[in-house]
């Protein structure tokens, strides 16, 4: 009988780990978009986004640190409503996107980040190629400076 029971606890430690990986709904992804538009230019875009063409209700907004939430109503989940959130953080070359929809699949996320992508094209253009500056390039000789 011990031998029964050492072998169901060894089995149940097994299972366990994986079955909790499996069920659990703290695993999550996001959206992500990098975006090579500017931070002003990407944050108007994706508050149109939400309100004019997804017409989605904006509950947050901060533009100066970079976030929007909303609520996302799925045309799949009737009536069901989500909160969600996109988050814009401006570095050298790039606005990197998140968008985070925790409650729907991550596909859902994943429409917002591609439709913002196309709707910035669509506003802007082809994004203007960025070419490195003097202090992106601090390793480098200056040309301006003469030697003696």
């Amino acid at each position: 009988m011990t031998r029964f029971l050492r072998t169901l606890a060894l089995l149940l430690a097994l299972v366990m780990p994986v079955s909790i990986l499996v069920w659990s709904n703290e695993v999550r992804a996001s959206a992500g978009y990098s975006s090579p538009y500017t931070l002003d230019q990407t944050y108007s875009t994706a508050l149109r986004l939400l309100r004019v063409d997804l017409g989605l209700k904006v509950t947050e907004k901060d533009a100066e640190n970079g976030y929007i939430l909303f609520e996302y109503t799925s045309p799949e989940s009737g009536k069901r409503v989500c909160a969600g959130a996109i988050e814009l953080v401006k570095s050298k070359q790039h606005v990197q996107v998140t968008v985070q929809i925790p409650a729907m699949p991550q596909y859902h996320e994943q429409m917002i980040a591609d439709a913002l992508s196309r709707k910035l094209t669509a506003d802007y253009g082809e994004p203007v190629k960025k070419t490195p500056s003097a202090d992106d390039d601090a390793g480098a000789p200056d040309a301006s400076s003469s030697s003696n």
